[in-house]
């Protein structure tokens, strides 16, 4: 099993990316759908969604869908051990799929959302490894 830990590459604006939102997939839940409509524009916007994208993005909408649907249900019956297991599962799963597309805080930073421009840092040091934090 491959572990994708340590440093990775950050996401740049892909040449063939989608420059509208399709519609979400009729399949898709009231909920995933609603999931879809609100975090598409945001990866169009940002350039980084191809076509081939697409199922991993619906994917994560259904997770997401899914742990709305489950939080419903233990609503009714909160101690409920097999629905909190499948709850814990699917936020697990649609978190890993929001850190694909940059949709969780620190993946955001690595693809380089709303950072700002940072071009004219012509340091040769982008990690900042050795550099003294009080002098930068």
């Amino acid at each position: 099993m491959t572990h994708l830990r340590g440093i990775k590459p950050p996401a740049q604006r892909d040449s063939n990316a989608l420059k509208k939102a399709p519609p979400a997939p009729k399949h898709l839940s009231a909920y995933a759908r609603a999931e879809w409509k609100r975090i598409l524009p945001g990866l169009i916007e940002r350039g980084i969604i191809i076509k081939g994208d697409l199922g991993g993005i619906e994917e994560l909408c259904i997770m997401r869908g899914h742990v709305r649907e489950i939080e419903a249900a233990l609503q009714a019956d909160p101690l409920d051990k097999v629905l909190f297991g499948m709850l814990n599962r699917a936020a697990q799963t649609a978190r890993q799929l929001s850190a694909e597309y940059g949709l969780t805080p620190t993946s955001r930073a690595r693809v380089g959302a709303g950072t700002g421009n940072d071009d004219d840092d012509d340091s040769p040091n982008p990690l900042n490894i050795g550099r003294n934090r009080r002098n930068g």
